[in-house]
């Protein structure tokens, strides 16, 4: 275990990338597309709980960010697509640590009994 006079320097790209995947629903967004999920809808369905406004919000943000690109076809209606790019791709590993992290930690973790009398 690491001593508090060890601590490690900050780490800009470190910050910044969890301030990526960190941010509401974000992580939850690429878990959903690297399930298979491509259309909005499937990955709303996918998210239990976001709004639509939200999704498109996080949609947007992780297409600026090169995490996954928009793709439009000129059909009646018109059809949009989203695809992980390469670098969305390679947070599989970082939603599978997640997983496994809360898996391990998460899911046993209940909150605890109130005090008798209060």
């Amino acid at each position: 275990m690491e001593k508090s006079s060890e601590r490690v320097p900050q780490c800009p790209s470190y910050n910044r990338a969890a301030e990526i995947i960190g941010s509401r629903w974000a992580g939850a967004v690429v878990r959903a597309m690297l399930g298979g999920a491509t259309r909005f809808s499937e990955i709303r369905d996918y998210i239990n709980g976001i709004t639509d406004r939200v999704l498109s919000k996080r949609l947007k943000d992780l297409e600026s960010e090169g995490i996954l690109t928009r793709r439009v076809f000129n059909d009646t209606p018109v059809r949009i697509e989203y695809h992980l790019t390469e670098k969305g791709r390679a947070l599989a590993r970082v939603v599978d640590a997640m997983t496994e992290w809360a898996d391990d930690w998460m899911a046993a973790e209940s909150p605890s009994p109130e005090p008798a009398g209060k």
